[in-house]
């Protein structure tokens, strides 16, 4: 984990309301480097994020761009597989253990 930023706590400061929302961002350089290596432009999504927020009735999510996405979104090709699925399951593994009951 390299950030957390709290935009709740950034809009109370300017008196603006805003439900609990966070943005965290996180990433090992073994997993991205080889992905900005072969486009840089990746490096502008890159290290990953994740949004917690809590939407108008309560309810709590968790959100984040899917890095097979982001390959497509940079024009990354399949020498890039090997990284994106060690990404994905990681995302896929960590989202599973923050929302599990």
């Amino acid at each position: 984990m390299f950030a957390r930023v709290d935009h709740a706590a950034g809009a109370a400061a300017v008196g603006l309301p805003l439900r609990p929302t966070d943005l965290l961002v996180f990433g090992a350089a073994k997993g991205g480097t080889p992905l900005m290596q072969s486009i840089q432009t990746i490096g502008i999504d890159l290290p990953l994020k994740a949004r917690v927020w809590q939407d108008a009735p309560g309810t709590i999510w968790l959100s984040y761009n899917d890095p097979n996405w982001l390959a497509k979104r940079h024009g990354l090709d399949s020498e890039a597989d090997a990284p994106l699925k060690g990404m994905s399951d990681a995302l896929r593994a960590i989202a599973a253990a923050a929302t599990a009951s």
